[in-house]
């Protein structure tokens, strides 16, 4: 892999000046004789001169336009080692990750549901929310849930409808309606600082469908309706503005630590390949 690519560091960037003197370079000559007909071509122009015929004349020098050369093709060197994957880690999901440098078309409504369905049915989500849930009854969370099979039941679809409430919320009905687009578009370059810093930022700043930026909607407003809604299946004790408060505050620190894994994860699968 190492001398793969010092070999395509090295002939690339001598491909323009192939491609230019392949261009430029005359016909050869056959054995350092005169050819019995002499063809000059300029464009689609063809100038033929016979020595029969111009004997004892004296020729006139035809000035010919130079042959266009055609512009050197466009090098673009792809490093898919550093390029967003389907999943972090091989099992997390990661399909609204941009890599660097990259434009898409923006997503339609459609596609922003279908976005949101992957992100909440892969099979990896049902297993995190069997962890969450399972955590959430050992620290008694909710402890008006029980315990046992029965009340690990109870933790279990509540976990499930939180994750797929907000996933809508956040990545097809917000997103859909302000007309947001719910990807991350990975940074990929800059210190460490400034890249956490944009991460950060994208919690309240996102694209829009036309290609500019505006206040994230989609995460700041989804979050907070998918609190709300968390109010129509827990226990009356977990519901009211204080608690929907809380979950909402819960839910932008996750929305946080998912862009700050989204950014860095192509430099942590780069390191632990070792694709130096």
């Amino acid at each position: 892999m190492r001398l793969t690519r010092i070999a395509a560091v090295v002939l690339l960037p001598l491909l323009p000046l192939a491609i230019v003197w392949s261009q430029s370079t005359p016909p050869d000559q056959q054995d350092g004789h005169a050819s019995e007909q002499q063809v000059l071509e300029s464009d689609n122009t063809t100038v033929s001169l016979s020595p029969s015929s111009v004997a004892g004349k004296e020729l006139q020098p035809v000035e010919l336009a130079p042959l266009p050369l055609a512009a050197p093709a466009e090098i673009k060197i792809e490093h898919s080692d550093h390029k967003q994957t389907d999943r972090m880690f091989w099992v997390v999901p990661n399909f609204a990750a941009v890599s660097p440098d990259t434009e898409l078309p923006p997503l339609s409504a459609r596609g922003k549901f279908i976005l949101a369905m992957h992100d909440s049915v892969d099979y990896s989500g049902f297993t995190w929310t069997a962890i969450l849930a399972g955590q959430a009854m050992a620290t008694r969370s909710v402890p008006e849930l029980g315990t046992g099979v029965k009340g690990y039941a109870r933790y279990y679809w509540r976990t499930f409808a939180d994750g797929v409430s907000g996933t809508f919320f956040t990545e097809a009905i917000v997103p859909s309606i302000t007309h947001e687009d719910p990807r991350y578009y990975t940074m990929g370059h800059g210190g460490f600082f400034h890249r956490f810093g944009y991460a950060l930022s994208r919690t309240v700043i996102t694209k829009t469908d036309s290609g500019g930026t505006s206040f994230n909607w989609s995460e700041i407003v989804g979050n907070a309706l998918e609190a709300g809604l968390s109010n129509a299946y827990y226990p009356p004790q977990e519901r009211g503005f204080k608690q929907t408060a809380r979950d909402w505050g819960t839910q932008m620190e996750s929305a946080v630590l998912n862009n700050i894994a989204k950014e860095f994860w192509p430099d942590i699968r780069h390191l632990i390949l070792r694709h130096d």
